[in-house]
Protein backbone atom coordinates (compact mmCIF):
# COMPACT_ATOMS: atom_id res chain seq x y z
CA UNK A 1 0.00 0.00 0.00
CA UNK A 2 1.35 3.42 -0.99
CA UNK A 3 0.75 6.15 1.61
CA UNK A 4 1.80 9.62 0.48
CA UNK A 5 2.28 12.28 3.17
CA UNK A 6 2.01 15.83 1.83
CA UNK A 7 3.22 18.95 3.63
CA UNK A 8 4.78 22.28 2.80
CA UNK A 9 5.52 24.36 5.90
CA UNK A 10 7.92 24.04 8.79
CA UNK A 11 5.23 23.24 11.44
CA UNK A 12 3.69 20.58 9.21
CA UNK A 13 7.08 19.02 8.58
CA UNK A 14 7.90 18.82 12.30
CA UNK A 15 4.68 16.94 12.92
CA UNK A 16 4.67 14.77 9.80
CA UNK A 17 8.30 13.63 9.50
CA UNK A 18 7.98 11.25 12.49
CA UNK A 19 4.87 9.76 10.85
CA UNK A 20 6.63 9.34 7.49
CA UNK A 21 9.34 7.37 9.28
CA UNK A 22 6.88 5.33 11.36
CA UNK A 23 5.00 4.27 8.20
CA UNK A 24 8.28 3.40 6.49
CA UNK A 25 8.89 0.79 9.16
CA UNK A 26 5.52 -0.92 8.67
CA UNK A 27 5.37 -4.15 6.72
CA UNK A 28 3.22 -3.85 3.62
CA UNK A 29 3.37 -0.05 3.55
CA UNK A 30 5.39 2.10 1.13
CA UNK A 31 5.78 5.48 2.81
CA UNK A 32 6.04 8.29 0.26
CA UNK A 33 6.72 11.96 0.96
CA UNK A 34 5.62 14.90 -1.20
CA UNK A 35 6.51 18.46 -0.22
CA UNK A 36 5.08 21.61 -1.76
CA UNK A 37 7.79 23.98 -0.54
CA UNK A 38 5.23 26.53 0.71
CA UNK A 39 7.97 27.49 3.20
CA UNK A 40 11.24 26.68 1.42
CA UNK A 41 14.18 27.34 3.72
CA UNK A 42 12.36 26.55 6.96
CA UNK A 43 10.93 23.35 5.48
CA UNK A 44 14.28 22.09 4.22
CA UNK A 45 15.91 22.51 7.62
CA UNK A 46 13.28 20.24 9.22
CA UNK A 47 13.70 17.58 6.54
CA UNK A 48 17.43 17.58 7.26
CA UNK A 49 16.93 17.25 11.02
CA UNK A 50 14.68 14.21 10.64
CA UNK A 51 16.56 12.67 7.73
CA UNK A 52 13.53 12.62 5.42
CA UNK A 53 14.09 12.85 1.65
CA UNK A 54 11.01 13.85 -0.39
CA UNK A 55 9.94 11.60 -3.24
CA UNK A 56 8.38 14.60 -5.00
CA UNK A 57 8.92 18.36 -4.53
CA UNK A 58 6.53 20.94 -6.00
CA UNK A 59 8.89 23.79 -5.03
CA UNK A 60 6.15 26.42 -5.27
CA UNK A 61 7.52 29.21 -3.05
CA UNK A 62 7.87 32.67 -4.60
CA UNK A 63 8.58 36.10 -3.01
CA UNK A 64 5.51 37.69 -1.40
CA UNK A 65 3.31 34.79 -2.43
CA UNK A 66 -0.43 35.10 -1.82
CA UNK A 67 -2.98 32.60 -0.55
CA UNK A 68 -4.41 32.34 -4.06
CA UNK A 69 -1.03 31.68 -5.67
CA UNK A 70 -0.12 29.04 -3.05
CA UNK A 71 -3.42 27.22 -3.54
CA UNK A 72 -3.24 27.43 -7.34
CA UNK A 73 0.32 26.10 -7.54
CA UNK A 74 -0.32 23.32 -5.02
CA UNK A 75 -3.45 22.18 -6.80
CA UNK A 76 -1.72 22.13 -10.19
CA UNK A 77 1.50 20.60 -8.90
CA UNK A 78 -0.25 17.76 -7.10
CA UNK A 79 -1.39 16.36 -10.45
CA UNK A 80 2.21 15.49 -11.31
CA UNK A 81 2.91 14.01 -7.89
CA UNK A 82 -0.17 11.79 -7.99
CA UNK A 83 0.46 10.65 -11.57
CA UNK A 84 4.08 9.75 -10.80
CA UNK A 85 3.76 8.20 -7.32
CA UNK A 86 0.25 6.69 -7.65
CA UNK A 87 -0.65 6.71 -3.92
CA UNK A 88 -3.48 4.66 -2.42
CA UNK A 89 -3.93 7.10 0.47
CA UNK A 90 -2.89 10.75 0.88
CA UNK A 91 -2.17 12.16 4.32
CA UNK A 92 -2.39 15.90 4.94
CA UNK A 93 -1.75 17.80 8.13
CA UNK A 94 -3.53 20.56 9.99
CA UNK A 95 -4.71 23.72 8.33
CA UNK A 96 -2.38 25.29 5.77
CA UNK A 97 -3.10 26.19 2.15
CA UNK A 98 -0.98 23.16 1.22
CA UNK A 99 -3.30 21.01 3.34
CA UNK A 100 -6.49 22.24 1.68
CA UNK A 101 -5.16 22.17 -1.90
CA UNK A 102 -3.66 18.69 -1.47
CA UNK A 103 -6.88 17.29 -0.01
CA UNK A 104 -8.88 18.83 -2.87
CA UNK A 105 -6.49 17.35 -5.44
CA UNK A 106 -6.80 13.93 -3.79
CA UNK A 107 -10.59 14.25 -4.02
CA UNK A 108 -10.40 15.15 -7.71
CA UNK A 109 -8.35 11.97 -8.25
CA UNK A 110 -10.73 9.93 -6.04
CA UNK A 111 -7.98 9.00 -3.60
CA UNK A 112 -8.86 8.63 0.11
CA UNK A 113 -7.60 11.41 2.39
CA UNK A 114 -6.35 11.05 5.96
CA UNK A 115 -6.35 14.28 7.99
CA UNK A 116 -3.70 14.39 10.70
CA UNK A 117 -4.52 16.87 13.50
CA UNK A 118 -8.21 16.89 12.62
CA UNK A 119 -11.06 18.51 14.51
CA UNK A 120 -9.51 21.77 15.73
CA UNK A 121 -11.97 24.68 15.67
CA UNK A 122 -12.39 28.30 16.76
CA UNK A 123 -15.75 28.70 14.93
CA UNK A 124 -14.61 32.05 13.54
CA UNK A 125 -13.79 31.62 9.87
CA UNK A 126 -11.54 34.69 9.81
CA UNK A 127 -9.52 33.82 12.90
CA UNK A 128 -7.11 32.18 12.51
CA UNK A 129 -7.08 33.19 8.85
CA UNK A 130 -7.06 31.24 6.57
CA UNK A 131 -6.45 28.23 8.82
CA UNK A 132 -9.92 27.88 10.35
CA UNK A 133 -11.64 27.61 6.97
CA UNK A 134 -8.90 25.31 5.63
CA UNK A 135 -9.60 22.93 8.52
CA UNK A 136 -13.33 22.88 7.87
CA UNK A 137 -12.93 22.38 4.14
CA UNK A 138 -10.51 19.48 4.66
CA UNK A 139 -12.98 17.89 7.10
CA UNK A 140 -15.51 17.84 4.25
CA UNK A 141 -13.00 16.08 1.97
CA UNK A 142 -11.32 13.60 4.34
CA UNK A 143 -12.07 9.92 4.94
CA UNK A 144 -9.90 9.34 8.02
CA UNK A 145 -9.60 11.81 10.89
CA UNK A 146 -6.71 11.61 13.36
CA UNK A 147 -7.64 13.83 16.31
CA UNK A 148 -5.10 14.90 18.93
CA UNK A 149 -7.72 15.04 21.73
CA UNK A 150 -11.22 13.97 22.71
CA UNK A 151 -12.31 17.59 22.36
CA UNK A 152 -11.32 17.48 18.69
CA UNK A 153 -13.38 14.31 18.22
CA UNK A 154 -16.36 16.06 19.84
CA UNK A 155 -16.01 18.99 17.44
CA UNK A 156 -16.26 16.62 14.48
CA UNK A 157 -19.21 14.78 16.00
CA UNK A 158 -21.11 18.08 16.30
CA UNK A 159 -20.62 18.44 12.55
CA UNK A 160 -21.94 14.93 11.90
CA UNK A 161 -18.53 13.30 11.34
CA UNK A 162 -18.33 10.08 13.37
CA UNK A 163 -16.93 7.47 10.95
CA UNK A 164 -13.19 6.96 10.52
CA UNK A 165 -12.37 9.13 13.55
CA UNK A 166 -9.46 8.22 15.84
CA UNK A 167 -8.04 9.97 18.92
CA UNK A 168 -4.27 9.56 18.67
CA UNK A 169 -2.54 12.36 20.56
CA UNK A 170 -0.41 14.91 18.74
CA UNK A 171 2.53 13.81 16.61
CA UNK A 172 4.56 16.82 17.77
CA UNK A 173 5.14 15.04 21.09
CA UNK A 174 6.65 12.17 19.10
CA UNK A 175 8.96 14.67 17.40
CA UNK A 176 10.22 16.08 20.72
CA UNK A 177 11.42 12.62 21.77
CA UNK A 178 13.77 12.70 18.78
CA UNK A 179 15.09 16.25 19.03
CA UNK A 180 15.47 17.28 22.70
CA UNK A 181 18.74 16.30 24.43
CA UNK A 182 20.36 17.45 27.66
CA UNK A 183 23.80 17.61 26.05
CA UNK A 184 22.61 19.53 22.99
CA UNK A 185 25.02 22.16 21.60
CA UNK A 186 23.54 24.98 19.53
CA UNK A 187 25.11 26.02 16.23
CA UNK A 188 24.86 29.66 17.35
CA UNK A 189 27.17 30.99 20.05
CA UNK A 190 24.45 33.49 20.99
CA UNK A 191 22.25 30.60 22.12
CA UNK A 192 25.11 28.69 23.75
CA UNK A 193 26.06 31.76 25.81
CA UNK A 194 22.58 32.68 27.04
CA UNK A 195 22.44 32.79 30.88
CA UNK A 196 19.78 30.09 31.22
CA UNK A 197 20.40 29.60 34.96
CA UNK A 198 20.99 33.21 35.96
CA UNK A 199 18.16 34.87 34.01
CA UNK A 200 14.62 34.13 32.87
CA UNK A 201 14.85 33.46 29.15
CA UNK A 202 11.56 34.06 27.31
CA UNK A 203 11.17 32.48 23.88
CA UNK A 204 9.01 34.58 21.53
CA UNK A 205 7.44 33.89 18.14
CA UNK A 206 4.89 35.99 16.29
CA UNK A 207 3.91 35.60 12.63
CA UNK A 208 0.18 34.95 12.06
CA UNK A 209 -1.61 36.81 9.30
CA UNK A 210 -4.50 37.87 11.52
CA UNK A 211 -1.96 39.68 13.72
CA UNK A 212 -0.59 41.79 10.87
CA UNK A 213 -0.99 45.52 11.46
CA UNK A 214 -2.05 46.99 14.80
CA UNK A 215 -2.15 43.68 16.74
CA UNK A 216 1.46 42.91 15.83
CA UNK A 217 2.54 46.45 16.71
CA UNK A 218 0.85 46.07 20.11
CA UNK A 219 2.65 42.77 20.67
CA UNK A 220 6.05 44.25 19.78
CA UNK A 221 5.46 47.26 22.05
CA UNK A 222 4.50 44.90 24.89
CA UNK A 223 7.68 42.87 24.38
CA UNK A 224 9.78 46.02 24.49
CA UNK A 225 8.04 47.15 27.69
CA UNK A 226 8.67 43.76 29.35
CA UNK A 227 12.36 43.86 28.37
CA UNK A 228 12.76 47.36 29.77
CA UNK A 229 10.88 46.60 33.01
CA UNK A 230 12.64 43.37 34.01
CA UNK A 231 16.47 43.29 33.95
CA UNK A 232 16.32 39.65 35.08
CA UNK A 233 14.65 38.75 31.77
CA UNK A 234 16.10 38.19 28.30
CA UNK A 235 13.93 37.66 25.23
CA UNK A 236 14.95 35.44 22.32
CA UNK A 237 12.90 36.05 19.19
CA UNK A 238 13.57 33.93 16.06
CA UNK A 239 11.98 36.34 13.58
CA UNK A 240 9.80 34.81 10.86
CA UNK A 241 10.94 35.37 7.27
CA UNK A 242 7.68 37.13 6.33
CA UNK A 243 8.56 40.68 5.14
CA UNK A 244 5.52 42.05 7.00
CA UNK A 245 6.72 40.53 10.28
CA UNK A 246 10.32 41.65 9.79
CA UNK A 247 9.34 45.23 8.96
CA UNK A 248 7.30 45.51 12.16
CA UNK A 249 9.97 43.92 14.36
CA UNK A 250 12.77 46.12 12.99
CA UNK A 251 10.74 49.25 13.63
CA UNK A 252 10.08 48.55 17.34
CA UNK A 253 12.41 46.05 19.01
CA UNK A 254 16.03 46.86 18.04
CA UNK A 255 17.90 48.47 20.92
CA UNK A 256 15.64 47.08 23.64
CA UNK A 257 17.73 45.68 26.53
CA UNK A 258 18.16 41.93 26.64
CA UNK A 259 16.34 41.29 23.34
CA UNK A 260 17.99 38.89 20.90
CA UNK A 261 16.55 39.03 17.37
CA UNK A 262 17.76 36.00 15.45
CA UNK A 263 16.87 34.14 12.26
CA UNK A 264 14.39 31.23 12.34
CA UNK A 265 15.87 28.13 13.93
CA UNK A 266 15.95 24.53 12.74
CA UNK A 267 13.46 22.30 14.52
CA UNK A 268 16.02 20.67 16.81
CA UNK A 269 17.47 24.04 17.88
CA UNK A 270 14.00 25.46 18.52
CA UNK A 271 12.98 22.45 20.62
CA UNK A 272 16.16 22.55 22.70
CA UNK A 273 15.86 26.31 23.22
CA UNK A 274 12.30 25.74 24.37
CA UNK A 275 13.45 23.06 26.79
CA UNK A 276 15.92 25.49 28.41
CA UNK A 277 13.83 28.67 28.43
CA UNK A 278 11.70 30.01 31.29
CA UNK A 279 8.45 30.50 29.36
CA UNK A 280 7.06 30.98 25.86
CA UNK A 281 5.11 33.87 24.31
CA UNK A 282 3.72 32.96 20.90
CA UNK A 283 0.92 33.14 18.36
CA UNK A 284 1.98 29.74 16.97
CA UNK A 285 -0.29 26.73 17.18
CA UNK A 286 2.46 24.14 17.46
CA UNK A 287 4.26 25.81 20.35
CA UNK A 288 1.05 25.65 22.40
CA UNK A 289 1.45 21.87 22.21
CA UNK A 290 5.24 21.57 22.37
CA UNK A 291 6.05 23.87 25.28
CA UNK A 292 3.66 22.22 27.82
CA UNK A 293 5.26 18.85 27.05
CA UNK A 294 8.53 20.43 28.23
CA UNK A 295 6.99 22.02 31.33
CA UNK A 296 7.04 25.58 29.97
CA UNK A 297 4.12 28.00 30.51
CA UNK A 298 2.73 29.57 27.33
CA UNK A 299 1.12 32.96 26.79
CA UNK A 300 -0.81 32.92 23.50
CA UNK A 301 -0.59 36.20 21.60
CA UNK A 302 -3.97 35.83 19.93
CA UNK A 303 -7.60 36.64 20.61
CA UNK A 304 -8.62 32.98 20.59
CA UNK A 305 -7.15 29.50 20.31
CA UNK A 306 -8.30 26.32 18.60
CA UNK A 307 -6.52 24.44 21.38
CA UNK A 308 -8.80 25.02 24.39
CA UNK A 309 -7.61 21.79 26.01
CA UNK A 310 -4.35 23.49 26.93
CA UNK A 311 -6.18 26.46 28.46
CA UNK A 312 -8.43 24.12 30.44
CA UNK A 313 -5.43 22.10 31.60
CA UNK A 314 -3.71 25.28 32.77
CA UNK A 315 -0.59 24.97 30.59
CA UNK A 316 -1.62 27.88 28.35
CA UNK A 317 -3.16 31.31 28.92
CA UNK A 318 -4.75 33.49 26.28
CA UNK A 319 -3.01 36.87 26.47
CA UNK A 320 -4.71 38.50 23.49
CA UNK A 321 -3.19 41.25 21.35
CA UNK A 322 -3.57 44.32 23.60
CA UNK A 323 -0.34 45.75 24.97
CA UNK A 324 -1.49 46.29 28.56
CA UNK A 325 -2.96 42.78 28.95
CA UNK A 326 0.13 41.09 27.50
CA UNK A 327 2.45 42.99 29.83
CA UNK A 328 0.26 42.21 32.86
CA UNK A 329 0.11 38.47 32.18
CA UNK A 330 3.83 38.20 31.45
CA UNK A 331 4.63 40.21 34.59
CA UNK A 332 2.64 37.78 36.72
CA UNK A 333 4.63 34.80 35.48
CA UNK A 334 7.93 36.66 35.86
CA UNK A 335 7.26 37.91 39.40
CA UNK A 336 4.91 35.34 40.96
CA UNK A 337 6.66 32.01 41.57
CA UNK A 338 3.42 30.22 42.53
CA UNK A 339 1.59 31.35 39.40
CA UNK A 340 4.53 30.10 37.35
CA UNK A 341 4.65 26.78 39.19
CA UNK A 342 0.94 26.11 38.58
CA UNK A 343 1.38 26.46 34.83
CA UNK A 344 4.73 24.70 34.60
CA UNK A 345 3.45 21.62 36.44
CA UNK A 346 0.04 21.34 34.77
CA UNK A 347 -0.55 18.12 32.81
CA UNK A 348 0.02 18.33 29.06
CA UNK A 349 -3.20 17.28 27.28
CA UNK A 350 -1.61 16.31 23.96
CA UNK A 351 -0.62 12.73 24.54
CA UNK A 352 2.25 10.42 25.37
CA UNK A 353 4.46 10.52 22.28
CA UNK A 354 2.92 7.49 20.54
CA UNK A 355 0.58 9.30 18.14
CA UNK A 356 2.42 8.12 15.02
CA UNK A 357 2.10 4.50 16.09
CA UNK A 358 -1.65 4.92 16.62
CA UNK A 359 -2.10 6.59 13.23
CA UNK A 360 -0.11 3.86 11.46
CA UNK A 361 -2.11 1.18 13.31
CA UNK A 362 -5.39 2.79 12.25
CA UNK A 363 -4.31 2.99 8.61
CA UNK A 364 -3.14 -0.63 8.45
CA UNK A 365 -6.34 -1.84 10.14
CA UNK A 366 -8.56 0.22 7.85
CA UNK A 367 -6.88 -0.90 4.63
CA UNK A 368 -5.82 -4.37 5.68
Amino acid sequence: MKVMSVFGTRPEAIKMCPLVKELAGREGVESLCCVTGQHREMLDSVLEVFGVRPDYDLNIMTPRQTLSSITEKCLGGMNGAIEQLKPDLILVHGDTSTTFASALSAFYHQIPVGHVEAGLRTYDKYSPYPEEMNRKLVSALADLFFCPTENNRANLAREGITEGVYVTGNTVIDALKTTVREDYVFSSEVLNRLPYREKKIILVTCHRRENYGEPMENIMLALREIAEAYPEVELVYPVHLSPVVRETVKRILPGAPGVHLIDPLPADEMHNLMARCYMVMTDSGGLQEEAPALGKPVLVLRRETERPEAVEAGTVKLAGVERRAIVAMASELIADAEAYRRMAHAVNPYGDGHACERIADAITRRFG
